[in-house]
Order: structure tokens, then sequence, then C-alpha cells
């Protein structure tokens, strides 16, 4: 197999889909047009396998977009959605039904746990949450309905880092059929490869690194050939899709991933180094760094960092010293989502995570504050936090 690198370049490039070009067409269409009764015929018969047939199952410039994310992520198939949300709860939905359980890492990105609450409960799939650091314990939590272990990793917010090849082979061993998920968006789908792993479907918010330039939204899903076939065809039903530019310009970011993702763990761990040795801070939460959960497991299993982490101020907060900590950077902006070129910050009181991490022990008793760390100077960037906690000090 070639380098990761080249794969960046040259995935989902076939002659097909280029027609000539560098990259793929762009091919915007509801209505395939079918030459002749027998073009139709055959499109209809292999419209599961990249056959022209309709705008929603496909056009060449998705195609491409499938292929080049199936050939990264060594996956039988590739679904692409409308954002991450979108993703994640479809991938859930296409396997489970009245009266199954489903087991969530009580670390998930907020949504996931809000889908659950709201429109699982309401079909009547219960939920149970698992602290992501459970391990072996995971087996006790599986019962005779339970057809989804879902995880995450790292955790949203505090960047624990499960012991994924446990979690795998202990769930297997109690329920060989169970169906494990992996929100793999952190990683972008290639810095942890889960399908190696024991994992059925990898998914990811395709808004992040894979765009790259915070100005498209897209879910992707990679299954393997146990899973794919029924992933695919309960997404079709559910009526989700993508349009052709974003496909298209999702297929373009990969062009440059390895290279952003290199930097973005450069200039990441230079920042998180620097607030481990400032006063203000009580801990960093960064995979690459000793301090964060499950940092030995990161070591051992991915393959490189992202951008994103979390650091924990030595107090909490009031409502004055928050907005007078936020509302003066110069660099970091504040905004939700992340995996751009730009770096951003936002901040979480401790009664604001309690909530969202159901079967948790471990607690806060800081501000925690999320940055994700972008293209620029990295001295410019230390320089902004630290004119930051030199505000905090002046309150």
């Amino acid at each position: 197999m070639p380098n990761q690198a080249t794969t960046f370049v040259h995935a989902g490039r076939k002659k097909r889909y280029a027609q000539g070009a560098v990259n793929s067409v762009i091919q915007r269409a509801s209505s395939l047009i079918f030459e002749s009764v027998a073009e139709k015929k055959h499109a209809t018969a292999n419209r599961y396998k990249g056959a022209l047939f309709y705008g929603r199952r496909g056009t060449l410039t998705h195609f491409a977009l499938q292929d080049a994310l199936c050939e990264l992520e060594g996956g039988a198939g590739c679904y692409l959605y409308p954002c991450g949300a979108a993703a994640i709860s479809n991938s859930i939905l296409a396997f489970v039904e009245q009266g199954d359980h489903i087991l969530m890492t009580g670390a998930a990105y907020e949504p996931t746990q809000d889908f659950c609450r709201v429109i699982l409960n309401k079909m009547g799939v219960t939920t149970s949450y698992y602290d992501p650091l459970i391990g072996e314990g995971i087996g006790k939590l599986i019962q005779p309905n339970t057809k989804v272990l879902f995880l995450e990793s790292p955790s949203s917010l505090t960047m624990e880092v499960p012991d994924i090849p446990t979690l795998v082979k202990t769930a297997r061993s109690v329920n060989p059929d169970i169906v494990i998920m992996i929100d793999n968006t952190w990683g972008a789908g290639v810095l942890f490869p889960a399908l190696e792993y024991g994992i059925d479907i990898s998914i990811q918010a395709g808004t992040k690194y894979l765009v790259g330039h915070s100005d498209g939204m897209i879910g992707t899903a990679v299954a393997n050939d146990r899973c794919w076939d029924q992933l695919r065809e309960q997404s079709y039903l559910m009526g989700q899709m993508v349009d052709a530019d974003t496909a298209y310009t999702t297929a373009r970011g990969l062009r440059t991933l390895g290279i952003r993702l290199k930097q973005h763990e450069e200039s990441s761990l230079a920042v998180a180094k620097w607030l481990s040795q400032q006063p203000e801070v009580k801990a960093v939460y960064h995979p690459a760094l000793a301090s964060c959960p499950g940092h030995e497991f990161f070591q051992r299993d991915f393959r490189g960092a992202s951008g994103l982490f979390s650091f924990e101020l030595c107090k909490t907060l009031n409502d004055k010293e928050l907005a007078h900590f936020l509302d003066h950077f110069e660099i970091f902006t504040m905004a939700y989502s992340w995996g751009g070129f730009e770096s951003l910050i936002l901040a979480y009181q401790p009664n604001e995570i309690t909530p969202i991490r159901p079967a948790i022990e471990r607690t806060l008793s800081g501000t925690l504050v999320r940055v994700h760390i972008g293209f620029e100077a990295v001295e410019d960037l230390i320089d902004d936090l630290a004119k930051g906690l030199a505000r905090l000090n002046r309150e």
C-alpha cells in the first residue's frame, strides 16, 4: 500500500471521476439520463455499486469522495450526510428498533446525548452511559437487547482516551453481533484507524478537518462489510444526502489533510506544553500529554494528534471574570465547531460540564477552556493566551 501521504493526494481521483481534469468533476444532478432501456436496467441493477441512477444515490462527485474515504479508512463503503450530527444519528438509527438498548460513552458530544434522550427515547430505545475509561467493565453493562456500543475518542471537551481494543474485545466476547461505532472526528478518520481495531463504523463530522476551512458542513460514516449494506439502505430511506458542491469541497480538502494535521499537531503541542507551565492552569487535557486521562492509550493506538484540546483553570470564573477573559482576545475567536485554519476558544463552567458527563465520577473544580489551534504563528497564540491569563490576575 502507498504511504498515507500519497493516498491523501490520489484517493478518489479515478479517470471516471476526473474526466481529464486533476480534480473530480462537479456533477449537479437530480435526474440522470438513460440513453436506452438497457442502460436504465443496468443502472437500476447496479445502483448500489456506483452506477449513475438518481441524484439522491449520488453523482460522480459523491462517488469520488466516497471512494477516497473508503481508501483512507479501509472501509467497504462510505455514506455522506449533511452534517456530523446527521451521520451519528442515522448510523445509530440504521441498527436499532423499538425495545433495543444502546451503550453510549458518558463523555459523548452533547448533541449525540440529546439525540439519545429525545429521539431514541421517543422510539422506545433505551440508552445507558458508561465511563470512557471503564475498560473491561463494559462487559457488565451489555444487556441481552444491547444493539450498539458507541465510542468517542478522545472524549468531547475533557479529552479522555479510552482503551478501545479492550472495549471492543470485551464487548464482542459478550455479544459477537453488537454493532460498534465511533465518533472519530478528532482524528479526522485517519489518526485512529478505527476499522483496523474491530470497530464496524467510523463516523466523523467532516465539517471539521476534512473540509478544513470552516466553510462547509458534511458528515461521513465509513463501514465494514458486515454493516455497509444496512447502513447504506437505511440512510437512503431516511433521505440523507449531500449536495455535489460540498462533496467536491470535502474531496479537495483531503489533498492537504495530512499536511494540515501535522501543523495542527505541532502547534497544539507547543501551546499545550506552554499552558502546562502556567500557574493559572490546573491541568492540560491534550491526549499527547501525560496529564490527559488515557494518554497511554493515545500513545499506543493513535498515529498523531490534531489541534483540539482543553485546559482547566485553577479557579471557577464568575460571569464578570469569564467575560473579561474571553472578550478581549486578539487572535483567538469564540465559535462553535473547530478544525479550520483559525484558532478558536470557548469556556465551560463546572456546573455546565457535570450534566453532560453521565456515569463519570471525575469532576472539574475550575473553568474548562477548550481551544482549537490553527495555523497562526505559535508565538502569537501564546502571547494572546498569556494576555488572557494576565487579565484573570488583574480581575
